[in-house]
């Protein structure tokens, strides 16, 4: 019990208990020593049987079986329900669906906000039907279950294994191209071989690059079967008046249903309008909307560019909780969708970012893609602006979306904490962002955080900047900031 007193601080005491306790449960994994933190023990310790006592007034006190967690105060139960939830792939989903449904048979005197985190908990985890909302029938189905939770994950069977050619789902290279790699690296240890091996880096990223971009899909048929087109409209009106969670992962399977079997999923999805509905909404749809055997570029990014790229393209102010947790959990799955269906069509927004885009950006570049992804993601953004034209988004939302970037003080800062997020560029990659740099200098003379980006700029690739040191030192000079003098320090100790 001792191990997880720090957790029930978190739920306790923490404005925002399901990151931090998220937080906190994986570095709990990553210490040896921690033998008795697991997903299980957790669960195990909240479903625990225990017997209080209640006393009142007429009648006497008397003994009450219920599990652990009932024994917490009412707030500290919602808390956990809401960690469970937003941590639920850690989790068993048959034991998940258990603890909810227990609360909910059992504690007929619930706290409304306990009760219905426990209902928020069953809609997603439930692989019934929700007849539960109408009848509290909530019989388990577990021999009809498959306990996939302690299986042996897909990308690790062997079949899976050989049916493709990607090493890692994450990284954009395929085995072939990372044993090119080690073919390089183990030609010998001297110098000579070392510098080839840099050399040919970067003919290896192009390639990458080039395999990718053609999988990118440019076009899209507008043409309808008029019956699908009436049923996509049909959609588009149940999506409007939704009222309940279980009616949102209900609409999902339809909608999912439709755009497999109608063929063309982005004419559909552009009917259906799904980026109009609630934040709420939204986040179930993109977690109902997959079945896991889709192609990354196709289906998975039609999800992302009809539902979660509309409402960022517009943002003005911080992106709400739920939207942003649901965007960072698919982009962990779903990482190279997530460049060309969110992260590039973002970045090449007509008027260019701004604050609250720049932070969604940012949280997902540190919390949802491999460093490795990142820093070849970056190369083609400063490489060549034909990349930058291999997008994904519907003709409805091409008007919001440039071809070119805009350089904006956001873009600049976003660039800042890419470099704070230890991500390494190629020197193209530097050399084109000191040009930027030196162009947009006087247009943010005044800007403390283009200073701050210059700061950085400096201190994390010093060693790449003296090529074009005159010409960043130039840059410096026409600003004049609180760091204009700090930069120049740096620049002159090069």
């Amino acid at each position: 019990m001792e191990c997880w007193v720090p957790l029930f601080q978190i739920f306790l005491n923490s404005p925002c208990p399901e990151t931090e306790a998220s937080l906190w449960l994986q570095q709990s994994f990553n210490q040896p020593e921690a033998t008795a933190i697991s997903t299980t023990s957790f669960l195990s310790l909240l479903t625990r049987p225990t017997e209080i006592t209640i006393t009142g007034s007429p009648s006497p006190s008397h003994t009450k079986r219920v599990v652990w967690i009932q024994t917490l105060p009412n707030a500290v139960q919602a808390r956990i329900l809401s960690f469970l939830l937003y941590d639920c792939q850690r989790f068993c989903e048959t034991d998940l669906c258990q603890l909810a449904e227990t609360m909910l048979k059992e504690g007929k005197e619930l706290d409304f906000w306990v009760k219905r985190a426990a209902h928020q908990l069953l809609d997603v985890v439930s692989r019934s039907t929700h007849e539960w909302l109408s009848c509290l029938n909530l019989d388990s189905e577990e021999e009809q279950m498959e306990d996939e939770f302690r299986s042996l994950p897909d990308f690790l069977k062997k079949d899976d294994v050989n049916d493709t050619d990607l090493m890692l789902p994450w990284l954009p290279i395929s085995q072939k191209q990372f044993n090119l790699a080690r073919q390089y690296n183990s030609c010998g240890e001297n110098d000579d071989h070392m510098t080839e091996f840099e050399e040919d880096k970067r003919e290896i990223v192009d390639e990458i690059i080039e395999e990718v971009d053609e999988e990118v899909i440019k076009e899209v048929d507008e043409y309808l079967n008029p019956q699908v087109e009436e049923m996509a409209e049909r959609l588009k009106d149940s999506l409007l008046s939704l009222q309940s969670t279980a009616k949102a992962v209900e609409l999902a399977g339809e909608i999912r249903q439709l755009c497999k079997g109608g063929g063309q999923s982005l004419a559909i999805l552009g009917i259906v309008e799904p980026w109009r509905a609630d934040d709420e909404t939204a986040a179930v749809l993109v977690s109902n909307l997959l079945d896991g055997n889709e192609d990354e570029l196709g289906w998975p990014s039609h999800v992302l560019c009809s539902v979660i790229l509309p409402k960022l393209l517009v943002l003005k102010e911080p992106a709400s909780r739920v939207l942003l947790t649901a965007t960072l959990e698919y982009s962990k799955v779903h990482q190279r969708a997530s460049e060309y269906a969110l992260l590039l069509p973002m970045i090449l927004r007509m008027d260019g970012i701004n604050s609250p885009i720049c932070d969604v950006i940012t949280r997902i570049v540190r919390e949802s893609l491999h460093p490795g992804h990142v820093s070849s993601f970056c190369q083609k953004l400063l490489s060549d602006e034909d990349n930058l034209k291999k997008f994904i988004c519907l003709p409805y939302h091409q008007c919001l979306i440039g071809n070119k970037l805009v350089w904006t003080e956001s873009l600049f800062n976003l660039m800042q904490n890419i470099l704070n997020h230890n991500i390494h560029l190629t020197q193209d990659s530097v050399d084109r962002l000191i040009q930027h740099a030196w162009e947009s200098a006087h247009r943010f003379s005044k800007s403390l955080k283009f200073g701050n980006f210059l700061l950085c700029f400096v201190t994390k690739c010093s060693p790449m900047l003296k090529s074009q040191k005159t010409l960043l030192i130039e840059a410096t000079q026409h600003t004049n900031t609180l760091v204009t003098k700090s930069v120049l320090s740096k620049l002159s100790s090069l």
